[in-house]
């Protein structure tokens, strides 16, 4: 597979507000000249003091004062400019990330963790304009020191010389240290999206982890993950500070040499006090260039390395996105094949070379699921798969509904290799109500125009009874407006998967997949449930995979799976009464529901 040539490239997204970047940079033009300006000035204006010059050091300290407002002007269009348009871009760019991740295919999610996704689609855009800002701060910043070291240059060649070499004495210190850093802020980067990952599986899984007693060994990972990355930033850190030291006890103990120089040169009359004042008050600056440039050096590394951490997402190679077909189906009967699939799960190991970027990926393990299966479901039937944990019964969901993709064989869909659908025919046929449904941090009604953006109040009230919801909407103060919370917190699990079919109905899908929805669920909750899904019978093609037995008494066909092999189907009756192990697995259920009241 080739790797993909679509990039995030920051001129798309610079060229939108290019007139107002144009005034930005103007005006930080505006700030540097003043800056340059300002220092020369003061140095004069000391000078006519000096001179007993009075009334034009009063004049020169007036349009000193006249400099200071309009630099503090400058300074707040500045910021309000940036304020303004940074927030814009980042959300651009965010939102681009966003879009891309939509695209990516189930597998590649399984695949890395939730900080990589994260990281790149809020931390890196904004990284990258608040360093562009930084940029231009930075340039501003260099052109006013050299404007004022040639000034110095000018008035005595000696004490320039002497700056210079400093200054480049500094560079090379400079050098080595912006280089060393950039190694660590990569490292640190990758530790920090262990952390960003571990806390999204935290808060997500807080019920189970208070329920199951994982606190203490989920604070040792956190803990573990947290001092990893502590330990890279010290280490970064310390290592930057024995720079800075040696840095600046260089660069003290010269410009003060040069100071002394600038004495004995002053008394000789070889620089005027006015010169001598500017680079007693510049002194940090001038050398600060070799800094400056080297700042520059850290802020095109960032920029570099949280581009490309975000082009990552555009790589095809690692980041492998869903492929659809050009075929459109107007009226999707619902028939369902499985010709000949065959699949197996892999995990791989993906190497991105530091150097060209490129992703080397190897085959770490591969766990065979299907070979050669076959099967046929009919337009608006009701049917389920059955089996032990491990025999394939949730793959299949993922294959009919195009999460996953066989490696062999056709899926069709009304005789359609379902690769050939368009995206818009595939996911407007299929619904999936799945084990735990996310319902999301808004109200119910919301949560349903989700799934139909048009849908009327007529129409959300229907799938809200056909789904058994509405006599618990109608204890709700608020009603269909109450905010049921992040992940339907507010809701009971049967109350989430009822929502959740409500969502389904609402879209009236060809194929109604229900992938173990019944299985956390209590007796009654299930029963709700089983009723939703009963109502729904020849009216779509309906999928059941189930957990407990009990709510598929009334299906169409029941298909019986072992170790990814269909080992024998038909309906509830036939199979307790001609198989075993069936029979079995229905019994020891009713047994365990027994026990549980």
């Amino acid at each position: 597979m080739k790797k993909s040539n679509k990039k995030v490239k920051l001129s798309k997204y610079l060229k939108k507000y290019s007139w107002q970047i144009i005034l930005y940079l103007f005006l930080f033009v505006v700030s540097t000249v003043i800056d340059v300006f300002v220092p020369i000035m003061a140095a004069e204006a000391v000078e006519l003091v000096t001179l007993g010059q009075t009334r034009d050091a009063i004049i020169s300290f007036i349009i000193l004062a006249v400099a200071a407002v309009a630099s503090m002007i400058v300074a707040a269009l500045l910021d309000f400019l940036y304020n303004k348009y940074s927030t814009k871009m980042i959300k651009a760019i965010s939102l681009d990330c966003a879009m891309q991740a939509f695209k990516l295919d189930s597998p590649t999610y399984a695949s890395h963790p939730t900080g990589n996704f994260t990281q790149r689609i809020i931390s890196d855009p904004g990284r990258i304009i608040n360093r562009l800002a930084s940029l231009v701060g930075y340039i501003s910043g260099c052109v006013s020191t050299v404007f004022v070291l040639c000034y110095v240059i000018a008035m005595n060649w000696i004490i320039g010389l002497c700056v210079i070499l400093l200054i480049l004495i500094v560079s090379v210190i400079e050098y080595f240290r912006s280089k060393n850093r950039n190694k660590n802020f990569k490292k640190n980067l990758k530790l920090n999206d262990r952390i960003v990952s571990i806390t999204n599986e935290v808060i997500k899984s807080e019920k189970d982890i208070k329920t199951s007693g994982l606190e203490g060994k989920l604070s040792q990972i956190i803990d573990e993950r947290y001092d990893d990355y502590f330990k890279q930033t010290i280490k970064t850190a310390n290592q930057n500070l024995y720079f800075r030291i040696g840095r600046n006890f260089l660069t003290n103990i010269s410009m003060y040499g040069i100071l002394i120089l600038g004495i004995f040169l002053m008394e000789k009359s070889l620089i005027a006090m006015s010169t001598f004042m500017l680079i007693y008050s510049y002194r940090g600056q001038m050398v600060g260039i070799a800094m400056y440039f080297s700042s520059l050096l850290d802020i095109f590394s960032d920029i570099k390395i949280s581009l490309g951490r975000i082009n990552e997402l555009f790589d095809e190679k690692e980041y492998v996105t869903e492929k659809f077909g050009v075929k459109t189906l107007e009226n999707v009967q619902g028939n369902i094949k499985f010709k000949n699939v065959s699949f197996a799960y892999r995990e791989y190991n993906y190497d991105r070379n530091k150097k060209t970027g490129d992703v080397n990926i190897t085959l770490k393990n591969e766990m065979p699921v299907f070979k050669k299966l076959n099967f046929e479901i009919e337009p608006n039937t009701t049917v389920a798969f059955v089996g032990k944990s491990g025999s394939g019964k949730s793959t299949i969901v993922g294959l009919a509904s195009k999460l996953l993709l066989a490696d062999k064989g056709k899926v069709l869909i009304d005789n359609v290799d379902i690769k050939d659908l368009t995206k818009e025919t595939l996911r407007n046929s299929i619904s999936l109500v799945n084990q735990f449904p996310y319902i999301f941090d808004m109200s119910i009604k919301d949560n349903l125009l989700l799934a139909k953006e048009d849908a009327t109040d007529e129409e959300i009230a229907s799938a809200i009874e056909e789904s058994f919801l509405k006599e618990f909407v109608d204890t709700l103060p608020n009603g269909v407006d109450t905010v049921v919370g992040e992940s339907g917190v507010k809701l009971s699990g049967g109350q989430r998967q009822r929502l959740a079919i409500a969502r389904a109905l609402l879209r009236k899908s060809s194929i109604i997949i229900f992938d173990e929805s019944t299985s956390s669920l209590d007796n009654f909750a299930q029963e709700h449930i089983k009723k939703c899904i009963d109502g729904l019978k020849g009216k779509s093609t309906i999928i059941i995979v189930a957990h407990r037995l009990s709510t598929i008494r009334n299906v169409d066909n029941i298909f019986f799976l072992d170790k990814g092999k269909i080992v024998d189907q038909g309906t509830f009756d036939e199979l307790y009464k001609n198989n075993q192990e069936f029979k079995e697995m229905f019994m020891v259920e009713n047994i365990q529901d027994k026990m549980d009241e």
